[in-house]
């Protein structure tokens, strides 16, 4: 089991973490989340070894993971760190690049490492290119095989998908994540990309301004998100004033309600006129305008034209689970 407690980390004045305390058990994926400079990549750094912490602890089982004011080089046998700068040689190939990562003690298997992990990242017709000559997304997938070469116990991955094309990455996300599942790695992703955590991530812990303001099972927080800002790093979301919907008129605070909650109706409920309806693909996303100047988004199978006005209903089970949770997190 991974164990961080970090009372606090400051790089000059300003502190940058605070009060951050969790664990992860072994072979499971936890996602950190949050808008840039919240602390995810300080944290990852920190657990890595690459920052020293005065005021905290970080434990794989009961090993100690010591700073840079102990280790000459940072980091751990049994742990690998992809950052957002890749480290890469440019001058060599492809799987040299790899193969450098590899056991010397292992020179018979490593032909066969090598070839396995070109096919996880996609890249077996580029194995003799030298890495100066490929794309910064190809970059990043030699990267990351190359941080996966040893199978760590615990790999960290800092936005591991950030160069990488829609036409690869779905895929290359798919089987990663996938293999890292299957050989029991625990790993933890910093990310602000809803595609690498919702489908995948075990746990998500959300962070705003070096702090975690929630920690839950991924489609838990999901579902009922605690605040405004944790459900807007999963994408599009209304903040609806209940008065506007009329069965809660009496109560005077607003509900979370992403846009694909709204249904709509027949002359009945949220009356809200269309500013304009983008196409998505498998649908489209419409912004209106309600009343007291709110505007919110909603989706439908059909575009819908500016000027057109629909009713909009959610069913009263979203409506008093997001309260429950906000009234939770605010006590």
């Amino acid at each position: 089991m991974l164990k961080v407690h970090i009372d606090s980390f400051t790089y000059t004045t300003k502190t940058t973490l605070e009060n951050i305390s969790f664990q992860v058990a072994k072979g499971e994926y936890v996602a950190l989340m949050g808008e840039s400079g919240s602390g995810k990549s300080t944290l990852l750094k920190i657990i890595y070894g690459l920052l020293h912490i005065k005021n905290g602890s970080i434990f794989w089982d009961d090993k100690q993971i010591l700073g840079p004011n102990f280790n000459l080089i940072p980091g751990e046998s049994y742990m690998k760190y992809l950052s957002q700068d890749f480290d890469l040689m440019p001058f060599t190939s492809v799987e040299e690049n790899i193969g450098q990562y590899l056991s010397v003690f292992e020179r018979e298997t490593h032909q066969q490492r090598i070839q396995e992990l070109l096919e996880l990242i996609q890249l077996e017709s580029y194995a003799k290119t030298k890495v100066k000559n490929l794309s910064g997304g190809q970059q990043q997938r030699v990267a990351l095989a190359r941080v996966l070469a040893q199978e760590p116990e615990i790999l960290l991955l800092d936005e591991p998908f950030g160069h990488i094309d829609n036409f690869k990455r779905t895929s290359l996300r798919r089987n990663l994540f996938h293999y890292l599942k299957e050989k029991g790695i625990t790993v933890l992703t910093a990310s602000h990309d809803p595609n690498d955590v919702l489908p995948y991530a075990d746990r998500t812990l959300i962070l705003e301004n070096g702090k975690i303001i929630a920690d839950e099972k991924t489609k838990k927080l999901y579902k009922n998100p605690p605040n405004y800002y944790t459900a807007s790093l999963f994408g599009e979301v209304n903040e609806v004033p209940i008065k506007l919907l009329k069965s809660y008129a009496a109560i005077d605070r607003s509900v979370l309600v992403y846009p694909h909650e709204f249904q709509l109706s027949k002359g009945s409920g949220l009356e809200v006129t269309v500013k304009d309806s983008f196409f998505k693909g498998s649908h489209y996303l419409n912004e209106a305008d309600a009343e007291e100047g709110t505007i919110l988004y909603f989706v439908t199978s059909k575009k819908l034209s500016p000027g057109d006005t629909v009713f909009l209903n959610v069913s009263l089970g979203t409506i008093n689970a997001r309260l429950h949770v906000e009234q939770r997190a605010d006590s």
